[in-house]
């Protein structure tokens, strides 16, 4: 039976330590994977990132259904960190001019809506980039928003479809398999996020921002790495290989006699090393069907058998001590839950739990960068719906009570005509 982690609380930053992107404004108008997740690191090193969504159930990952507490989704939680969050209706011409005096005031505007959706609220490159030169605008789409394909729809999976990736995925007698995290909109997160700081370091030294752009589809290809290299040079479909690259006898899973390992014996010095020192069993490098890389390929699945069944004659626990004396690269194949409470989460402190306004805490996943100088700031869980709106029109719009009410009544902020206290 499953059971959930216990999570200590998290230990502060130490004071007066300064952040990478402090001063930094960045309004987010995105929403479900690719943008949140970009924009979430931004927020983790220091941006104050005031997340925008419509009023009427925002980000579409708060319905998301993987789990809830405290009424916010597991998705949206995990993308949505250290942010304040408005909620505005762009529909209505009071939302779109906050929106516009936000960008005014920011430094970074990421938005990943479909295609023409900012062009028709007035919120688009063409039309903030005189009101802000120095505004780096970054948009996140799947095709890009330019050419024959600006204007269809795409999703995580269907790039991971249309690029060739998920051919690369699953085994050679199966069908192509999607990975179960949205590794596509993941990646696109993360260069996103590159390219707004190559475009901030630029500003540096030309004077004013720029648009930059990331679509999933490009992304997805990209990601295909050295296979498609491999397609473009020879002109050969690669194709699919389970856990063993080129169907390596050495790289891949086997089974101890209680429980698998997930192995990693890439080259002739390690081979060397695993057969000799190991599994005791000289005779798989001394043997000329074993002898060299080639000879051990054309033979892979007698050596794979050979392997196996001295695998299945230990413990899993003994054969990783060996392993680990050898320096063999090896690792437990874990579930989720096993690998939330391993040692290696525990001893680098990945896990914590973080206050929450209506859950009292929630869960909390460390941002996987570390840096000396500018650590990472202390967490803050994701936002309710509206919950920084009056805030962020008091403290960074410099709006009074008076006209916060007025927009509030035009229905700027939705059609319940009330802004919510920070």
């Amino acid at each position: 039976m499953s059971t959930k982690p216990q999570l200590p609380e998290r230990p502060s930053r130490a004071a007066g330590v300064p952040t990478a992107l402090d001063g930094l404004l960045v309004i987010d108008f995105t929403r479900v994977v690719a943008g949140p997740a970009c924009t979430q690191t931004l927020a983790d090193f220091g941006a104050r990132v005031i997340k925008i969504e419509n009023p009427d159930g925002g980000d579409d990952t708060r319905a998301y259904e993987h789990a809830e507490i405290g009424g916010e989704s597991a998705a949206y939680l995990s993308l949505n960190r250290n942010k304040r969050g408005i909620a505005l209706d762009l529909a209505v011409p009071e939302g779109r001019e906050i929106a516009l005096d936000l960008i005014r005031k920011a430094d970074v505007v990421v938005e990943n809506f479909s295609s023409g959706v900012m062009k028709k609220f007035g919120l688009d490159y063409e039309a903030v980039a005189p009101l802000n030169p120095r505004l780096v605008y970054c948009s996140i789409s799947a095709y890009g928003r330019t050419g024959p394909f600006a204007s269809r729809p795409g999703f995580d999976p269907i790039t991971q479809a249309e690029s060739g990736f998920m051919s690369l995925n699953g085994f050679a007698d199966g069908p192509a398999v999607r990975t179960g995290p949205p590794i596509v909109d993941m990646a696109t997160g993360m260069s996103a996020c590159n390219a707004i700081l190559l475009a901030l370091l630029a500003r540096d030294r030309i004077g004013r921002g720029q648009h930059v752009e990331v679509a999933l589809f490009d992304v997805a290809m990209g990601m295909t790495g050295f296979y498609g290299m491999a397609y473009l040079i020879n002109g050969q479909n690669p194709g699919r290989f389970g856990n063993s690259p080129a169907g390596s006898p050495t790289v891949g899973v086997y089974e101890a006699s209680d429980g698998p390992l997930y192995m990693a014996c890439a080259n002739d010095r390690l081979y060397r090393r695993l057969v000799v020192e190991v599994l005791n069993r000289p005779d798989l490098i001394n043997a000329p069907q074993f002898a060299t890389r080639k000879a051990r390929s054309e033979n892979k699945e007698l050596l794979r058998a050979a392997i196996a069944e001295v695998f299945a004659s230990d413990t899993l626990e003994n054969w990783m001590a060996k392993m680990k004396l050898a320096n063999i690269p090896v690792g437990y194949l874990r579930t989720v839950e096993e690998g939330f409470n391993a040692p290696e989460a525990r001893e680098r402190a990945r896990l914590s739990r973080i206050p929450h306004r209506t859950a009292q805490w929630v869960p909390n996943i460390e941002p996987p960068i570390s840096m000396s100088l500018t650590v990472a700031i202390d967490p803050v869980a994701a936002p309710l719906l509206g919950e920084h709106t009056e805030e962020v029109m008091r403290e960074t719009l410099g709006y009074d009570k008076k006209r916060i009410a007025a927009m509030a009544q035009k229905g700027a902020f939705g059609p319940r005509g009330a802004a919510t206290s920070g």
